[in-house]
């Protein structure tokens, strides 16, 4: 398959500025692989499951979900990404890993028991390509089948700037504004701690993009909470006691409708209306 149109920024961000599987694999980071891993896995069925991972990076939940027994298959638009993810089936698991365009699937309608869209919200800065990345999940998902989508707060850059002393710069400060005004985060001097071209949503634009395209919303989560702006938590996170309380933190607050946008992300859980 042809690699998808990908503006050149968001390219070289992924290609060759971080290290995605890393971003969310260690250290505090990793609060958002296991927040995200339990909303996932509160509300799958039991049993053996297909499972669509679009936009799946280099395949950080692929794994997880695959070393749990479902048969997992990967989309993702970067080819550094797939390349990294095919070598998870050297290890036995069952992955399989392509390039692809959450924006048209190749896939047969009703074939996937659940559908993952952990990434590609992120970067379809256009609403209408949102909801139509909605609309292709709802389709090759059976009836009654999940669909969970991420998303990133619209206030993450002024926590994350708040944090790290980053407010004072007129260049991030530009961003933040712009991000506060209308969710469209741009990096035009492409700083790699600062993101790339992106959508950063209000809680209630995602639920609105979901029911849009016609899925039937089930829960919507914070991810993180307060931990995750807090980098001084970062020495605490290997350590069980502390560790323990970070996540607690994070469920505490996770339903919370004025403190869903507190985290960094957010995690839409919808279904397919059906049987």
């Amino acid at each position: 398959m042809d690699t998808p149109h990908v503006p050149a920024e968001i390219v070289d961000h992924y290609e060759h500025d971080i290290d995605e599987s890393e971003r969310i694999s260690s250290g505090l980071g990793s609060l958002e692989l296991v927040r995200t891993r339990e909303i996932i896995e509160r509300y799958l069925p039991p049993g053996r499951l297909r499972v669509l991972d679009v936009g799946g990076g280099a395949g950080v939940h692929a794994r997880w979900l695959a070393e749990s027994g479902h048969a997992v298959e990967l989309v993702d638009p970067m080819p550094r990404h797939v390349e990294r993810a095919r070598s998870l089936v050297a290890e036995g698991l069952g992955i399989t890993a392509e390039l692809g365009d959450a924006r048209a699937l190749h896939h047969a309608p009703a074939t996937f028991d659940a559908v993952l869209l952990l990434g590609p919200l992120y970067h379809l800065t256009d609403r209408r390509d949102r909801v139509t990345a909605w609309r292709e999940a709802l389709r090759v998902v059976k009836p009654g089948g999940l669909v969970y989508a991420a998303a990133i707060s619209r206030f993450a850059s002024l926590f994350d700037g708040l944090a790290h002393g980053r407010l004072g710069d007129p260049r991030f400060r530009a961003i933040v504004e712009r991000d506060l005004r209308d969710g469209q985060h741009r990096n035009p001097d492409r700083v790699p701690e600062w993101f790339t071209t992106a959508y950063f949503h209000h809680p209630d634009d995602l639920e609105a993009e979901a029911i849009e395209a016609g899925a039937e919303v089930v829960e919507l989560l914070g991810v993180e909470g307060l931990a995750v702006f807090l980098p001084q938590l970062a020495e605490d996170w290997p350590v069980a006691e502390p560790r323990t309380s970070i996540l607690d933190a994070a469920r505490a607050v996770e339903s919370e409708p004025t403190l869903r946008g507190l985290s960094a992300h957010m995690v839409l859980v919808t279904r397919r209306p059906g049987a």
